[in-house]
């Protein structure tokens, strides 16, 4: 599952029957087997014979996540199976999973992966990348380029996450033609890292390849000074949507061009650090340097 990892529970938590984990228990058994009815909070409820508030308050704390998250995260695992191994179009796949459309697979799909099923199942088929390795400022870097310009920048901490770097950018790109080509890429990695070459009049060419929400947050993260950073909550309205945090903090984890596309420089809520991709350590030290520059 995407979002089910459940916390261990305090002790007062726990019922001296456990009776709190049986109930738990069935809501997982019952949606995992009837997931294609999406059953209501009332219907789940009533089957296993609680009151709703209490069994939204019992799974919640147990499962950290609501029991309709948690049957949203089962419909979405299994959507990408259809749509991906066996290969089904949106609307039987829609249907397939107990949805009314493909609007309402849309919806899904743009709320925990930012972008739509076509783009999700589409993953680069047509594009040619070429690719390198080549030491940086933040360890060893993945440059990642089409014609049209740089597509990807990743980091490796060591000569031996060469593979798991690699591997971890492609699988973005599923069906993209990968060529190792050092001497295509190294004209970016100088000219990223080189703050002498920022220029208005040299701009670097950068392609943007992901879905049109992704896209709009890595443009507005494209806005954000050098120096300076902003939250979650600022990024969602500057593209319209204030209500949408947790789809722009997954957009902004998948944002496939580190440092250029300037990732690093998104906090949580509280202005504190929060996850990133490449590991919060090469995190503040980016923002080190980047306030060292200033």
């Amino acid at each position: 599952m995407n979002a089910f990892s459940p916390a261990p529970p305090t002790a007062s938590d726990i019922t001296p029957e456990g009776a709190d984990y049986a109930v738990v228990k069935q809501v997982i058994e019952l949606i995992t087997l009837d997931y294609r009815e999406q059953p209501s909070l009332e219907r789940i409820a009533g089957e296993i014979g609680h009151s709703p508030t209490q069994l939204q308050k019992v799974f919640t704390r147990w499962a950290g996540l609501s029991p309709k998250a948690f049957l949203q995260d089962v419909t979405l695992d299994h959507a990408k199976r259809l749509l991906g191994r066996d290969q089904l179009p949106l609307l039987e796949t829609s249907y397939e999973v107990g949805l009314s459309g493909p609007g309402r697979l849309h919806d899904l799909f743009v709320t925990h992966e930012a972008m739509s099923p076509g783009e999700w199942k589409a993953k680069g088929g047509g594009l040619t990348m070429r690719y390198g390795f080549h030491p940086s400022p933040f360890g060893l870097a993945l440059v990642m380029v089409t014609d049209r310009g740089l597509a990807g920048l990743a980091f490796a901490d060591d000569e031996g996450g060469r593979d798991a770097c690699f591997q971890d950018m492609a699988k973005r790109w599923p069906n993209a033609d990968y060529v190792a080509d050092q001497q295509a890429t190294a004209p970016y990695i100088g000219r990223v890292f080189d703050a002498g070459r920022w220029a208005a009049e040299e701009p670097l060419r950068v392609v943007l390849i992901g879905s049109d929400f992704q896209v709009r947050v890595w443009q507005s993260l494209l806005k954000i000074p050098f120096g300076k950073a902003v939250t979650y909550s600022d990024v969602a309205r500057d593209i319209g949507q204030p209500t949408a945090s947790r789809a722009v903090g997954a957009a902004i984890g998948r944002n496939p061009i580190s440092f250029v596309v300037p990732c690093h420089r998104a906090l949580g809520k509280s202005g504190a650090l929060t996850g990133y991709h490449w590991g919060l350590t090469r995190k503040r030290a980016i923002l080190g340097w980047e306030a060292g520059k200033v």
